[in-house]
């Protein structure tokens, strides 16, 4: 890769992790349970994945979402918000790179992408919540989680395509995956 394919990797990757940051911030709407609440940002996470891959990914929807929650004030979930969503991140991008060789696969593996989110968030978030709040609280969180993990699929789903018809996004997309 030359310097200026990296220097491009490097601002796409500093650019999903505002875009990441911003769309977990803009919308919130309350859970019960564990004080936390839905937003949009699981589906800039998972395009994250896709798009920078597994690695530049992680790094972006890792930071992006732990930024949202240390300026949103909520500090305990920094780390655990960084392991999760990075983690998905870094999923997301290689089912996309294992499974994304047609355009039809490619649209798979974005479902697939949504799947993990789906299940690390529902998971990931219950399994560090017992120890701060107790088994009812942290499972009060779950069916939030669900929703929240539908909704970053279906977001990142419609998105997607829109994402590779910028030609930036599709030129580092393909480099990455192709």
């Amino acid at each position: 890769m030359d310097s200026n394919s990296n220097l491009k990797k490097i601002v796409m990757t500093a650019l999903f992790a505002a875009l990441a940051c911003a769309a977990t911030m803009s919308i919130r709407i309350p859970t019960p349970g564990t004080g936390g609440y839905i937003h949009p940002g699981d589906a800039i996470v998972i395009l994250s994945g896709i798009i920078l891959g597994p690695v530049w990914g992680l790094a972006a929807a890792g930071i992006g979402s732990a930024m949202a929650d240390l300026l949103g004030g909520y500090f305990i979930y920094v780390p655990i918000t960084f392991a999760v969503k990075g983690s998905i991140a870094f999923i997301a991008g290689i089912l996309y790179q294992k499974f994304g060789k047609t355009s039809k696969s490619r649209c798979t593996a974005v479902i697939l992408g949504g799947t993990t989110d789906i299940l690390f968030v529902t998971g990931g978030y219950f399994l560090c919540e017992i120890p701060l709040y107790g088994v009812s609280s942290a499972a009060a969180s779950i069916p939030a989680n669900l929703i929240q993990g539908v909704s970053g699929l279906l977001i990142s789903f419609i998105l997607y395509p829109i994402l590779l018809a910028v030609p930036d996004i599709r030129e580092i997309t393909q480099k990455v995956n192709w």
